[in-house]
């Protein structure tokens, strides 16, 4: 940097900036696991938005739906067996969805409770 330094009370002001940037735990998370190189960096976490579970329920669903219809037609046995086992799979994915829904909402209730 050419020309003259930071004055003692931009030095000052630039470590309380820094300091409270510290403290800010997700940003530092962040900035520690920033790669460096060329292009994007492919994360399924934040281009689901952090919905995996729901993205599996229904990709599960999709693909129960897909072997319904043959298995139906055909009337194979490998192809109901399968369908079954892909529907119980979306079952399970689903209720696990409905029990975090219903305990988050309990604990958000339970957390307005106190408040008031």
């Amino acid at each position: 940097m050419d020309g003259m330094g930071l004055s003692p009370q931009e030095r000052l002001l630039l470590t309380e900036i820094e300091q409270e940037l510290s403290q800010d735990g997700g940003l530092e998370r962040r900035l520690r696991t920033m790669r460096r190189g060329f292009g994007p960096r492919l994360n399924l976490r934040a281009w689901t938005g952090g919905h995996r579970p729901a993205l599996v329920a229904w990709l599960l669903c999709a693909a129960s739906m897909g072997l319904f219809v043959p298995a139906v037609a055909s009337s194979s046995t490998g192809l109901i067996w399968a369908f079954a086992a892909v529907w119980v799979l979306t079952l399970i994915c689903v209720i696990r969805l409905v029990c975090r829904w219903c305990s988050r909402r309990a604990s958000a209730h339970s957390d307005r409770q106190e408040d008031a």
